[in-house]
């Protein structure tokens, strides 16, 4: 059941995601699925082409006709829900990949309906998986689809105002599926361009494809640093971006800030790691700012659920509403960005005008499984009666572990719902207001453990 996760399915392949289990995967997700097809594309690892067949194997077992797409980007994946193909529409979709995940790993990501499949839908398909005895078998039935190239020439036309746009760019796909999108974009768009990483190799062999860990930027920042204008980076599947000047390695909140300049007063979804800069900042432009829990699946069922313009998380998925279908797609955001540019708004510049505060990195903290709620339980209880030298508490925000808001900033502690950990966070306008917040939660945390 461990490969059963909040907002995907996720393993290691032949060890847990192997014939027998994926097969039985597709069987039973057919049976959530009204319609007649089923869209699956794929990511460039090596073993996601055997996973297509023992998944289509499933699927076509419980009924369901397969559009198969091929290798392409988690996005292209979530555009085919808002396409036709010869008046065939899909009633959901399917992505292999296994994100910014090790080479071994794989997984699926999935959309019923235009919606996530997720959370306890999810965990519901993991139990009727493992009380399932066996699938009965069927012919293959499979139809190609060229999902590839749709997306590429909407891309292009949504943004043709930016050719030839002089601006010069540099982009690092980390050897992930972004690469068999990006290149044809930008040349038709005659964009002055190098890109580096490009080829896929699911054998990540240049560096890890997660461009929210520092040390993956290195290359793409020595060719920025090399008479380029702007870098992005992107993860395996490429639905989450890097954004990067020579000033600044911008990060999803401040991101929304600067896509929020190109909206009318934007409803704008943020997740609870987001800065307090950016709700400040956009409550003041007359925007809407609603802080929700972390986890893309979330953001995107928020955001239909109060006609939301845009989202994000720190981390870089970035979702547009606002002139696009609502989902997570770093190529989007990529383009979304250069206009910004071409429409003469200095990235830098306006960064420069926010608050200064000082913030920590996500600081991941070992527990398990079993215990890592009931510790965020127990911290709840605390914070009912926090110890005399704790700082004083505003507010406490608990849509997703809890948030506490102090005079001079926060701290976050959260459960993480993929891995065996609690997420904190901490942010201040004075830096040893930083450090007093995160040596006073870290020390609840403690006790909480103790409790247990």
């Amino acid at each position: 059941m461990s490969i059963y996760r909040e907002y995907d399915i996720r393993g290691i392949f032949e060890k847990e995601l192997n014939e027998d289990s994926v097969t039985k995967i597709g069987y039973a997700l057919s049976k959530k699925i009204d319609g007649e097809y089923v869209a699956v594309g794929y990511d460039a690892r090596s073993h996601s082409p055997i996973l297509f067949e023992y998944l289509v194997a499933g699927l076509n077992a419980g009924g369901k006709k397969v559009l198969d797409m091929g290798l392409v980007p988690t996005p292209v994946n979530y555009f085919t829900n808002y396409q036709e193909w010869d008046g065939i529409t899909t009633s959901a979709s399917v992505m292999i990949t296994g994100s910014h995940n090790p080479s071994e790993y794989n997984g699926f990501k999935i959309t019923v309906n235009k919606a996530p499949f997720f959370g306890e839908e999810i965990y519901a398909l993991g139990n009727e998986c493992e009380a399932m005895v066996d699938v009965p078998k069927t012919s293959r039935n499979v139809t190609k689809i060229d999902a590839k190239s749709r997306y590429i020439d909407y891309i292009v036309s949504q943004f043709s105002h930016l050719k030839g746009l002089k601006t010069k760019i540099v982009y690092d796909c980390g050897n992930g599926v972004g690469g068999v999108v990006l290149p044809e974009i930008f040349e038709k768009l005659e964009m002055d361009v190098k890109g580096i990483f490009v080829d896929p190799d699911g054998t990540f062999p240049n560096h890890h494809p997660d461009p929210s860990v520092e040390e993956n930027l290195k290359d793409v920042k020595a060719e920025l640093e090399n008479g380029k204008d702007i870098a992005f980076a992107y993860d395996g599947d490429a639905d989450r971006i890097a954004v990067l000047t020579h000033k600044n390695n911008i990060k999803g909140d401040m991101m929304a800030l600067l896509y929020a300049m190109g909206m009318d007063k934007p409803t704008v979804v943020g997740e609870v790691k987001c800065s307090q800069v950016m709700y400040d900042e956009l409550t003041n432009r007359g925007c809407k700012a609603v802080m929700y829990k972390t986890g893309h699946s979330n953001l995107k069922v928020k955001m239909k659920e109060i006609d939301a313009d845009l989202a994000c998380e720190v981390s870089g998925h970035i979702f547009f509403k606002h002139r696009y279908f609502g989902y997570d797609d770093a190529i989007y955001a990529t383009f979304r960005m250069l206009e910004l540019i071409d429409n003469g708004i200095d990235l830098d510049a306006e960064l420069e005008k926010l608050p200064k505060v000082f913030s920590t990195e996500e600081i991941k903290v070992k527990t398990t499984e079993d215990e890592k709620f009931k510790i965020i339980d127990k911290v709840k209880e605390l914070l009912q009666n926090p110890p005399a030298s704790f700082p004083t508490i505003k507010n406490i925000i608990d849509v997703d572990g809890v948030r506490i808001n102090f005079e001079n900033g926060w701290g976050l502690v959260r459960a993480s719902n993929t891995t065996p950990v609690l997420v904190t966070r901490f942010e201040s306008i004075s830096e040893e207001d930083v450090v007093m917040y995160e040596k006073s939660i870290n020390e609840l945390i403690e006790k909480a453990k103790g409790l247990v």
